[in-house]
């Protein structure tokens, strides 16, 4: 009797130091938007391979879009539980740069693979693709190949956007605007302004207009196709090419300075940007890498059209003029 309760005790003690052990692991929390910390976005894989190496727990917090978790960051402030913010973009970096909430990363990106050299001391990118319109060859077989030629196409043709104050890619499409034609821009976005079925909160609910059949083409990525490759074998959606060249999108994720969990947090962005780390986007996030991965990128987004041209604005200019852009973009387009 006395043998078995030292062992029962012994069990007992054992499982309470379990329990312990779970309860020191750091937890490093990520703020992002829905689709990167749902069941099928790049969070599960990425959560599951940077917990086999750091012996902490991973806590993805998901909100409706990736502006969404900046404005909840600027609530919160430095009482926020958030360690690390993910999914803001360049167009938006600026802004986000000016809270003064984000600590440089400190980390050495000389690997990385973008349409333009990458110097940010705080804001690592994780994915990149262009802005593009997407169409069906089944029932478009003829593409635009310009802004000035998708406005001269009968108004019956419909395309579907997104609200700039609300969704990165709406403000990528701006910026694209603004890009291409500088102060021409209220006059392509009153050209455009018939053509526009509806401009929708996210990007979710104008692509469902768009594999609905209710618009003929939609504002999202130029790597788009590959997901309706991959999961789907069809080969029908295309990303239209315009000859004045793309605004690119690239994602970035940065460290809150209120964080108590620096290096981790550190660490995770080194992960996030490594090889390791980079397999898991392409085919969950329908995004390019941003380092080489030779043959382990899917062989769905082998070939798939790239713009020539990639256009840029920069981001003090974007910080400066946003606002006033998605005014003059609101005055043409209701």
């Amino acid at each position: 009797m006395v043998k078995f309760s030292s062992i029962a005790l012994a069990v007992l003690l054992a499982g309470t130091s379990g329990i312990a052990l779970a309860q020191d692991k750091p937890n490093l929390t990520i703020y992002t938007y829905d689709g990167f910390a749902s069941d099928w976005g790049p969070g599960v894989p990425l959560k599951q391979g940077f917990e086999a190496t750091c012996a902490c727990t991973v806590t993805f917090v998901g909100a409706d879009s990736s502006i969404g978790t900046l404005r909840r960051v600027q609530l919160e402030g430095d009482t926020t539980e958030a360690d690390i913010l993910l999914g803001l973009d360049t167009a938006i970096a600026g802004e986000a740069r000016a809270t003064g909430l984000f600590a440089d990363h400190g980390l050495s990106l000389d690997n990385l693979v973008l349409p333009e050299a990458w110097t940010d001391a705080q804001f690592v990118p994780f994915d990149y693709s262009h802005f593009a319109f997407m169409h069906d060859i089944d029932t478009m077989p003829e593409a635009p190949a310009s802004f000035e030629e998708l406005i001269a196409l009968p108004d019956t043709i419909k395309i579907a956007i997104q609200d700039p104050r609300s969704a990165t890619p709406g403000l990528g499409l701006l910026l694209w605007v603004k890009a291409a034609y500088g102060d021409r821009a209220p006059e392509i976005w009153a050209g455009l302004k018939p053509k526009i079925l509806t401009i929708t909160r996210e990007w979710s609910e104008s692509y469902n207009l768009f594999l609905e059949g209710e618009a003929d083409m939609v504002l999202s990525y130029t790597t788009s196709p590959a997901y309706h490759i991959h999961d789907e074998d069809d080969h029908s959606i295309k990303a239209a090419l315009f000859s004045e060249g793309h605004f690119p999108q690239i994602e970035v994720a940065g460290i809150l300075k209120s964080s108590d969990q620096q290096d981790l947090a550190r660490d995770f962005l080194a992960y996030l940007a490594s090889p390791e780390g980079q397999q898991f986007i392409p085919t969950t996030n329908w995004m390019f890498p941003v380092v080489d991965l030779g043959d382990r990128l899917d062989p769905s987004f082998a070939g798939l059209p790239q713009p020539e041209k990639t256009l840029t604005i920069p981001e003090e200019d974007i910080t400066a003029n946003s606002a006033a852009w998605i005014d003059e973009m609101l005055a043409a387009v209701q």
